[in-house]
């Protein structure tokens, strides 16, 4: 019995060393190594401030920048609490919401069918991207309000438009944040 209890007590030590220590320590190591921008979180920094992460969204509400998927984590993009609505296709809080989002988004494009990703939030809430089409949908309204021709605002869109994954996985997307942050350094010249 001795002889067991002695055998199981220092495989639990050696285990939780080996994967709970060093384990953790060489994959972090390795990841800081080999990527150390996805390790980090893939932060944006400005200025020497860190103002957010490529993989995260942020509510941007000014009639200047564009907007993001609308988002139900906590009060709204909080990383915290990453969820989405729960709410199913037929509970009225959801059509209404979804509807009050439509009439806004068409109040500066009226009669346009409005992208649905920019009326729907992701499963988690938290999603930094939208469609080339929801863009797209947004440029005459921030062309307009930073005083600059569209043809230069799509032109940003383009750019900043990611292509599927290997030409097949995924769909592509423009990241809000990276996109307003070259729109905020192309104004304050």
């Amino acid at each position: 019995m001795k002889k067991h209890l002695v055998t199981s007590v220092l495989m639990t030590i050696a285990t939780t060393v080996l994967l709970g220590i060093l384990y953790p320590l060489v994959v972090t190591a390795l990841a800081q190594l080999v990527f150390p921008d996805q390790a980090n979180g893939q932060l944006l920094h400005r200025n020497g401030t860190v103002v957010g992460s490529r993989l995260i969204g942020q509510a941007f509400v000014g009639p200047g920048y564009f907007h993001s998927r609308p988002s139900n984590a906590g009060t709204g993009y909080d990383a915290a609490n990453s969820n989405g609505s729960q709410l199913g296709p037929t509970n009225h809080a959801l059509i209404d919401r979804v509807k009050g989002d439509v009439a806004a988004n068409q109040a500066d494009h009226p009669g346009q069918a409005v992208p649905v990703d920019l009326v729907t939030a992701s499963g988690s809430g938290l999603d930094p991207d939208i469609s080339p089409a929801a863009a797209e949908f947004q440029v005459a309204r921030v062309a307009r309000e930073r005083a600059l021709p569209e043809a230069d605002v799509r032109r940003l869109v383009q750019e900043h438009t990611t292509a599927r994954q290997f030409g097949l996985l995924g769909e592509p997307r423009v990241n809000v944040l990276e996109l307003n942050l070259v729109l905020d350094d192309l104004t304050r010249r």
